[in-house]
């Protein structure tokens, strides 16, 4: 059992660091604190007994969402994403005028993304960035399926204006 757990641990590290850094370094604005909120999250996740890869990617989500709440409460107020730290958590293999492209893209999207209310943004990020379902997104922000379903849609909406004055 110790084994299968240890093996399943790594797994699930190597498939969830990368995105639950990203999210929480939106979440906190600072990388460092990020990765502690990381980090503790996967540190609860040895000491539970939660094998079920189902339940896997909300349980982390919540649980690393609840730590950068925590830390920004006992820090400071939310900073907002540098374009240093979002240089560091581009996805790899492309080239890059690809990357230019999509970072530039991203970047007035990620602009835009910051000017809608928090709970808007939050949601949509998880949906788009994290590949999450509703009822997932619901588990992760203890919002009612039909709430988070009208949270993604008003904010699409607002940044489809927002992009076409531009």
């Amino acid at each position: 059992m110790k084994r299968d757990k240890t093996q399943w641990i790594q797994e699930v590290v190597a498939r969830y660091e990368r995105p639950l850094c990203q999210y929480a370094c939106r979440l906190t604005g600072n990388f460092e604190s990020a990765r502690d909120a990381v980090q503790d999250t996967f540190l609860k996740l040895w000491r539970e007994d939660i094998l079920d890869d189902e339940r896997t990617a909300p349980w982390l989500f919540r649980v690393c969402r609840n730590r950068c709440i925590d830390m920004l409460r006992k820090d400071k107020p939310m900073q907002p994403l540098t374009d240093t730290h979002a240089a560091i958590l581009p996805a790899p293999d492309k080239s890059p005028a690809e990357e230019a492209g999509l970072r530039e893209s991203a970047s007035l999207l990620l602009q835009q993304l910051a000017r809608l209310p928090a709970r808007q943004a939050e949601v949509i990020r998880l949906k788009f960035q994290h590949q999450m379902s509703y009822r997932e997104i619901a588990v992760v922000t203890a919002l009612s399926e039909s709430n988070v379903g009208y949270l993604i849609h008003t904010g699409i909406q607002t940044l489809r204006q927002q992009v076409a004055r531009i």
